[in-house]
């Protein structure tokens, strides 16, 4: 399966921005869409791409990243958080790199969950479908069949009040839109659950 996994990815760097490690998601972000089979001396290209793609070339200070970089259509936070390993060695790293897939916008699912009072299984649902994923593609994270998939959907939309799966996406930026970002107090909800 070539879908991008929506578990964070993790990168380690040394002081010279040179890759330590790598964790399997973090690999699949960078190189997606093609497969890291196809890409050859996979440490010395992810090194590449970090360089081009996660260093922010615009900040005074070093190193700095950038706080979202794209993947193909997909958008991702980079979040850098300094190491202090306590060695002395050329490759130990200096800086881990956490990759996490941007959500389409909308309410985080812990707000809609509990807005609309969804279980563990049903979240996990949404939330893997407000990434853009398809039954199966959710059938194999979640380890289920996929006609259990369309069953959780199914609930959610009764929970929700909405008929398809880009209402429940609808629902979510709603839940967005209530709370104001400019002094953190709700506004009147309008699409209430009836």
């Amino acid at each position: 399966m070539n879908a991008v996994a929506s578990r964070p990815g993790l990168v380690l760097v040394d002081d010279f921005m040179n890759l330590v490690a790598a964790n399997s998601e973090a690999v699949q972000i960078l190189a997606f869409p093609d497969t890291p089979e196809k890409l050859g001396h996979l440490s010395g290209w992810l090194t590449k791409k970090i360089r081009s793609c996660l260093i922010d070339r615009k900040s005074l200070t070093r190193p700095s990243f950038v706080n979202e970089f794209r993947s193909a259509k997909r958008t991702y936070l980079c979040r850098a958080f300094p190491l202090n390993t306590g060695t002395n060695g050329s490759s130990r790293p200096a800086l881990a790199l956490m990759l996490e897939r941007k959500s389409n916008g909308g309410g985080t699912v812990a707000e809609v969950s509990q807005r609309f009072g969804l279980t563990a299984r049903e979240q996990e649902t949404m939330r893997l479908l407000a990434e853009g994923f398809c039954s199966k593609e959710i059938a194999v994270r979640m380890n289920i069949s996929p006609n259990t998939v369309k069953a959780f959907v199914h609930l959610v939309m009764v929970k929700m009040g909405v008929s398809t799966r880009s209402g429940i996406i609808g629902k979510m930026v709603a839940v967005d839109s209530t709370c104001d970002r400019s002094n953190g107090e709700r506004k009147p909800n309008l699409l209430q659950r009836t």
